[in-house]
């Protein structure tokens, strides 16, 4: 299988009156065309971050990012504005990432309106009504404005806006974490049929561990800006090697009550992300910390075929 994206030791470092806030530290991963990575982790570790550090919609503070072989990293002009056809992202919230005084058509031909991807308003016509349909909106809202549709018809319109230029990679950054249960299950199934029939990549961010058994190939674990697990969909719910992805999944809600179901409650405080010293970064809340934890950061190992973990303890029972 080609691999489309490679990331190696990307960080992005913010400058704040009390130092250096490490929101990505040196991640590296590879992503296949056509698979799903989903990178999940605790509010604030990173993931979204690194999400718009790939797209360039924030700018990288060291590392390197590859698609499709090329180095995109230091991109910019028009030879970046070429890229974003190939890249594009579906955000968080429909409602504030659209444009609230377009109707549907327009936002969805904007895109292409701007890559001058069509000759002729009836060509522009015709190509909004076919990814409309595509993601199952019906004509009649073509002319509507954001506000008056619900949450699940504008995160269509956002989905159908990031597939108008047809792109090989979209960065799903909680797509779904807005939208009722049912409407989440709806946008899924969506996303997986279209990345079926048009050969799409997807990085999904999200905090949701049941989204992400769901709809993801690999999952990536972050904590404060670095991977700290990662390992096949499947295999990473059967076995935990890291103490933070164990106590991560312990806390998925249970349908069924199970008398030995235990939860996991970590203790301690969060390591502030300003001005990183020496030692893993799990260490204030690890209940298996040594000496050597506070001494050096673990480096990101393979320790079983396809199973990655950064800990110099791993959970092997």
């Amino acid at each position: 299988m080609k691999t489309l994206l490679e990331v190696v030791d990307l960080k992005k470092h913010f400058k704040t009156p009390n130092g250096l806030l490490h929101a990505v530290d040196g991640v590296s991963f590879s992503l296949e065309e056509g698979k799903t990575l989903g990178i999940v982790g605790e509010s604030g570790c990173g993931k979204s971050t690194l999400g718009r550090v790939i797209l360039h919609l924030l700018d990288s503070t060291s590392g390197k990012i590859l698609f499709e072989g090329n180095d995109i990293t230091n991109l910019k002009g028009r030879e970046l504005k070429n890229l974003r056809k190939d890249m594009q992202i579906i955000f968080q919230d429909p409602f504030s990432s659209i444009n609230p005084r377009m109707p549907v058509s327009r936002i969805i031909s904007e895109p292409m309106r701007i890559y001058r991807t069509c000759s002729s308003r009836k060509e522009y016509d015709a190509r909004v009504a076919e990814f409309m349909d595509v993601v199952g909106l019906a004509k009649r809202v073509e002319n509507a404005y954001p506000h008056e549709l619900d949450g699940g018809r504008r995160q269509r319109v956002g989905i159908a806006r990031a597939l108008a230029l047809k792109p090989k990679f979209i960065v799903c950054d909680e797509p779904v974490s807005a939208l009722d249960v049912s409407i989440q299950a709806q946008i899924l199934n969506l996303m997986q049929d279209l990345q079926t029939q048009m050969n799409l990549t997807y990085i999904f961010i999200t905090h949701n561990l049941s989204v992400v058994k769901h709809i993801s190939n690999d999952i990536c674990v972050m904590y404060l800006g670095v991977i700290v697990e990662k390992s096949p969909s499947k295999e990473l719910f059967t076995k935990q090697f890291h103490p933070y992805t164990q106590a991560l999944l312990s806390a998925i809600p249970k349908p069924k009550l199970e008398p030995k179901a235990s939860r996991i409650l970590l203790k301690g405080e969060l390591t502030s992300p300003i001005n990183l010293g020496p030692g893993c970064r799990f260490v204030p809340r690890c209940p298996c910390v040594q000496i050597k934890c506070k001494e050096t950061s673990p480096p990101l190992l393979e320790i079983a075929p396809g199973r990655f973990v950064a800990c110099h303890f791993p959970l092997t029972d």
